[in-house]
């Protein structure tokens, strides 16, 4: 078999649910986690168990006493969640503090914390009959799971940041009721951290306002500019450009996990199975219409930012393409303008070689001319008629021989 055939198949188990029976509270908190302090935290719980801590697992499930505490390791957070057993002497509607294990925590780490939930699970015989006796004034309040459960709150933090969450067990067992209560964890979960980019988006469009009045002072200047300012006015493109890459670099991720961390929160609530109860906003309503504008506020602040990229891009591309032209024309005025110095050298040089054989056969007669004066001092007597006659060969084909060098010189 594959070496990963293993390892990737138990994928499917790898953060399984608390699963539990009867009333109890169920404590949750997330930790963003920018300096790995996870393995911190998890170390001191094992501490307090026999149980080893495998630092490469991505979860782990950890025995305190009565309560049962499961951690699990993602991306940029870390969550917490413990199980503690409610006792019958307990009065309904009275949440209860977190146990001390959690508390020390949070106290070292409150900072951290991007999420804390309290969800109170009753059963049909536990519970007081009326989410009122448990703090609520006018909450969202669903029937989840067929029917099987019914589920309120009003998403209001508590003293200590606790968002409280009442949850009726009429028919769901141990494993879906384990799975229940991890659903409303993910949505409360992955909300927060989709919604840590909302302060990014609200910074990015203050800047993007600046960006817009900078890219249409710019494309003004391209189509009035003259040819001179071309250099000034690419240089404040590339700027301009060089400050929206770097805006949309530092935002990048956030706007991807702001994307995915929604997806999940959305199928976490069809998960739920929802269903009226009675006049009570159902909680994935709730939920939708009051997260669904920032997710769609972070998405066009996104996309915005793409589009002025291009936008810059498109501009440089335009001005360079100007440019270019520019470029050509004032190239190709240039070669005429050497074409016009060509013709003009060559008619000068065709002047220079006719007024070269001029030249050579002036000096070249006179040269003749001495060899006579000198044949007649030595006495040897030649006609004109005669020294032409023999001469005039030789110096045609001296210049004859200069002219033919001149062209494959040329030609050369």
């Amino acid at each position: 078999m594959h070496p990963l055939r293993k390892a990737l198949h138990n994928e499917l188990h790898s953060r399984p649910s608390i699963y539990f029976e009867g009333p109890a509270y169920v404590y949750h908190l997330a930790f963003i986690d920018p300096d790995d302090q996870c393995d911190g935290i998890i170390s001191s719980l094992y501490e307090q168990t026999d149980a080893l801590y495998d630092r490469s697992t991505p979860q782990g499930l950890i025995k305190l006493g009565t309560f049962a505490l499961k951690w699990e390791r993602h991306t940029e957070f870390f969550t917490l969640t413990l199980v503690a057993p409610k006792s019958d002497s307990e009065t309904a509607g009275i949440w209860q503090p977190l146990p001390a294990v959690l508390r020390d925590i949070v106290a070292a780490h409150r900072d951290l914390i991007i999420n804390a939930d309290l969800i109170q699970v009753e059963t049909e015989q536990s519970w007081a009959g009326d989410y009122a006796f448990y703090g609520f004034k006018d909450p969202a309040g669903s029937n989840v799971g067929g029917g099987d459960a019914t589920v309120w709150s009003d998403f209001k933090l508590d003293q200590e940041g606790m968002n409280r969450i009442l949850l009726v067990n009429r028919g769901l067992n141990a494993y879906r009721l384990g799975r229940m209560i991890r659903r409303l964890l993910e949505i409360e979960t992955y909300r927060m951290m989709a919604s840590l980019t909302l302060p990014v988006a609200q910074s990015i469009s203050a800047s993007l306002k600046e960006f817009d009045k900078e890219l249409t002072g710019l494309s003004d200047s391209n189509a009035e500019t003259a040819s001179c300012d071309a250099k000034r006015l690419l240089n404040d493109i590339a700027a301009l450009s060089a400050r929206i890459v770097r805006c949309t670099a530092r935002s990048r991720r956030r706007f991807s996990a702001t994307e995915a961390y929604s997806k999940i929160v959305f199928e976490r609530i069809g998960e739920l199975r929802e269903a009226h109860l009675g006049d009570c906003q159902r909680l994935g309503v709730f939920i939708e219409r009051r997260f669904k504008p920032t997710v769609r506020y972070c998405a066009a602040t996104d996309q915005r930012l793409q589009r002025l990229g291009h936008s810059v891009a498109n501009l440089s591309e335009l001005l360079q393409a100007r440019v270019q032209v520019e470029v050509e024309a004032q190239n190709s005025e240039i070669l005429h303008s050497l074409n016009s110095r060509a013709n003009t050298q060559i008619k000068i040089q065709k002047a220079v070689e006719g007024l070269s054989l001029i030249a050579i056969s002036y000096y070249l007669l006179s040269l003749f001319k001495l060899v006579l004066e000198g044949l007649h001092t030595i006495g040897l007597k030649i006609e004109p008629l005669t020294a032409a006659t023999y001469m005039t060969p030789i110096a045609l084909f001296i210049l004859g021989f200069i002219a033919l060098r001149i062209r494959q010189a040329k030609s050369h």
